[in-house]
């Protein structure tokens, strides 16, 4: 594989020196970007984008070439794990993912099965490997899935939840059926990552986007042991270097002691969280990525590049933060705004790593 010219991003994951604090977003390549739209147009539909390696190779590096930003993610989505276990994924226009065949049945619970994933997500990996060898080395190349818990979200309650009422009548009357579907989840997620680094990825992120809504018992129980679990399954060195792991739990700053204590290289933090406080709980233990407020985005280029500084300032000094938004980038957002966040967290960032 071509040497990385800029490995940033990887240095601050692993707490190493660096000249300055990396930067990429969630959700960087959307459709806040024009050309992102354009080439949506061009594959028909959002699936059309995410099963053809050459669309997903084509997007995944539109907004490197926008902004000079330190890492690239895979251009997919979470929900292909569930899709290749045979539950129908589709996307209603101004809905958002659905399923046609969502687990409420104990029969469908009881078959479902680690899909094959030469055979049911090789698109995926097809695209780690485009996207590795476009890239040449440019910035390295972030892999992910969701989490266990955020993917029987999906796949119980049939797409998007506002009170999660399927799932948590299942944790609280059926467990046995959840902890199931959950095993079944975390094995298919360390398998799916694992090709994923073994096709180019050089970093991965577990995405736990509903791990927020759970109590804290709850959460420990049927999302922190789950993805412990894949954090112990992964594939930790290729290419001859570490590849780090990042576990991302959205709503999840009030277990931040547990969740750096799971194995991870890295813990995402939404915008609710002091990350200068963060840094004091779990520091020693792992990097800190994000967590600038999504929205601080519709400010001004001066607010915006204030709340770079306050952000930065709180963190203070030296390596093992990577700058990140608390959440994915709003398709609402103006493009030359992120660009002015990327410019102001690079030079703003310089004096806390001198």
């Amino acid at each position: 594989m071509t040497p990385l010219k800029n490995d940033t991003f990887l240095r601050a994951l692993l707490k190493e020196p660096t000249d300055y604090t990396p930067i990429w977003m969630m959700r960087q390549a959307g459709r806040y970007l024009p050309e992102y739209r354009a080439t949506r147009a061009k594959a028909g539909s959002f699936m059309g984008l995410c099963t053809s390696p050459d669309f997903a190779t084509e997007v995944t590096l539109q907004p490197l070439e926008r902004f000079p930003l330190d890492a690239a993610i895979l251009f997919s989505d979470i929900l292909t794990v569930p899709d290749a276990m045979g539950l129908g994924l589709y996307f209603a226009e101004g809905e958002g993912p659905k399923f046609e065949r969502p687990l409420r049945d104990e029969a469908a619970i009881r078959a479902l099965a680690v899909p094959h994933i030469e055979d049911k997500l090789q698109y995926v990996i097809d695209a780690v490997a485009s996207i590795r060898k476009a890239l040449d080395g440019r910035v390295p190349l972030i892999g992910f899935s969701g989490s266990p818990f955020t993917l029987a979200c999906y796949m119980i309650e049939g797409g998007s939840s506002a009170d999660f009422r399927h799932v948590k009548a299942m944790l609280y009357s059926r467990p046995e059926l959840l902890h199931h579907i959950l095993d079944v989840n975390a094995r298919a997620v360390i398998e799916y990552l694992n090709a994923q680094i073994a096709a180019g990825a050089q970093a991965v992120q577990i995405f736990d986007t509903w791990g927020g809504a759970l109590t804290q018992p709850a959460y420990r129980e049927f999302s922190l042991a789950y993805m412990q679990q894949i954090v112990a399954g992964l594939t930790r060195q290729a290419d001859g270097r570490k590849v780090p792991v990042i576990v991302f739990t959205k709503g999840g700053g009030q277990w931040l002691e547990d969740i750096a204590a799971i194995g991870a290289d890295a813990v995402g933090l939404d915008w609710t969280t002091d990350i200068g406080q963060a840094r004091a709980r779990v520091g020693d233990q792992v990097a800190l990525q994000g967590n600038f407020d999504p929205n601080a985005l519709f400010g001004s280029p001066e607010s915006i590049e204030c709340e770079a500084a306050r952000i930065l300032a709180a963190y203070g000094q030296g390596s093992g933060h990577v700058f990140n938004l608390g959440h994915g980038i709003s398709q609402f957002a103006d493009p030359a705004h992120a660009g002015a966040l990327v410019e102001a967290v690079h030079r703003l960032s310089r004096p806390y790593h001198a």
